[in-house]
């Protein structure tokens, strides 16, 4: 089975936690802060091979986790960093952001290899945060935490050419004949569910090549697998529209060509614009078949006044299929030489940021009060007014929100008890 979707979960390592120790000497009873910092947790990476031309691997297993980062130790001993995870996809992958669709990164042209969820950082031992008002601090950063997406793969094929057309017109045995493709050919509807990538050699000069799976009526609406093969026309620069110009099965090659059109426009409008040449297939077959002639010159008559060229080629003998390679070479030439790539709409680095500023909640012995204390703190107190009742209401929710007023619940805080931050004590009420 061809598979060039999947939905898979991600998650990078979380950060290591800073440890909070003190050092104790001989002769030294209250050595200074000396915990160490945690290690940085794995980062989930994506790397392009070449070798691959499906996402089936990505079907059996669903989840993706790089390592955790270990936590800080004593002795200023830093935590070993977590291991990252590399997931090798095909050339053309796009990475979108599941509950919105938005891309997040498109794997092909020149991008090899992207991290796509960092590691979170490890935290900072209690040896950085001492100053000379806070000789001896019990707080220490913790690791931050890992992220988590979940994302849609898509393949998209990157051809510089692709050839469309119904099931049976013959665009298989036109990429046989042209290249060292394999693909399987046989007489009935989807022979091809997999795109097949080719190489046109044009005497040192040449391009790939690639025959798009078999479309039907109603394929922009998902008949078919009409969604899958649609999405690789996407990449394509030129189409070669391949038609039974012979009719073997009863069909009109002109009212085939314009239904496969009018799916590409359903799909994305900017199919319909790109350029197109008609290889009228089947040329070998024309002695048996009388409509063959009247075809070939209905296709003519509606597609060369609109620019648009039309070969009579047979790909099983290979008559005409040199000079129709040629003109859509010329076309190439014509068009940017760059990939048709997606712009990014979803940073994971942006939108799934954290709050990494440290904090501890802690109650003192000696003073019988509960405290509260680290930079997060001191941040926020450089910007909320206490005295008013907008800003304590706003310092409340800031400690709830945060899970501090939780902290000291489990420390076993009742009402009335007193609780200090950097020279501000409140009684606690619930």
């Amino acid at each position: 089975m061809y598979c060039d979707k999947a939905r898979v979960f991600l998650k990078s390592g979380k950060g290591g936690d800073g440890h909070v120790s003190f050092r104790r000497e001989k002769y030294v009873t209250n050595g200074g802060p000396d915990g160490g910092d945690g290690g940085k947790g794995g980062d989930v990476i994506l790397k392009v091979d070449e070798g691959l031309n499906t996402l089936i691997d990505f079907r059996n297993v669903r989840k993706y986790a790089a390592g955790n980062g270990e936590n800080g130790g004593k002795k200023n001993c830093r935590g070993k960093d977590g291991g990252d995870i590399i997931l090798k996809v095909p050339s053309g992958t796009v990475v979108r952001e599941a509950e919105s669709g938005s891309v997040i990164i498109d794997m092909s042209g020149d991008r090899k290899e992207y991290t796509i969820l960092k590691g979170g950082k490890g935290g900072l031992g209690n040896q950085h945060y001492a100053t000379s008002t806070m000789q001896a601090p019990k707080y220490a950063q913790p690791g931050q935490p890992a992220m988590e997406l979940e994302v849609i793969l898509e393949l998209k094929v990157v051809a510089d050419v692709g050839l469309v057309g119904f099931p049976n017109a013959g665009k298989s045995s036109l990429l046989a004949s042209c290249t060292n493709a394999k693909p399987k050919i046989a007489g009935y509807q989807f022979t091809t569910i997999r795109p097949n990538l080719g190489v046109v050699d044009l005497g040192g000069e040449g391009f790939v090549i690639s025959d798009i799976p078999g479309l039907i009526e109603g394929a922009s609406e998902g008949l078919g697998l009409g969604f899958e093969f649609l999405r690789h026309v996407e990449r394509t620069k030129v189409l070669i529209h391949v038609v039974d110009a012979a009719g073997t099965e009863g069909r009109n090659p002109l009212e085939d060509v314009k239904l496969i059109n009018s799916e590409l426009e359903k799909y994305d409008p900017k199919l319909a614009e790109k350029p197109m040449i008609i290889a009228a297939n089947k040329s070998d077959l024309f002695d048996s078949y009388e409509e063959a002639a009247d075809n070939v010159k209905a296709l003519r008559d509606e597609f060369e006044p609109k620019g648009i060229k039309v070969f009579t080629i047979s790909a099983a003998t290979g008559d005409g299929v040199k000079e129709l390679l040629r003109a859509a070479f010329e076309l190439l030439k014509e068009l940017p030489s760059e990939v048709t790539s997606f712009e990014q709409e979803y940073d994971p680095a942006v939108n799934l940021k954290v709050n990494e500023e440290p904090y501890t909640v802690y109650f003192d012995d000696e003073e019988d009060e509960y405290v509260i204390e680290g930079p997060r703190i001191e941040k926020m107190l450089g910007y909320t007014n206490l005295d008013s009742e907008k800003g304590f209401a706003f310092f409340q929710r800031f400690l709830k929100d945060n899970g501090m007023l939780d902290q000291l619940e489990e420390l076993g805080i009742k009402d009335g008890d007193t609780v200090r931050l950097y020279g501000h004590s409140f009684e606690y009420y619930k």
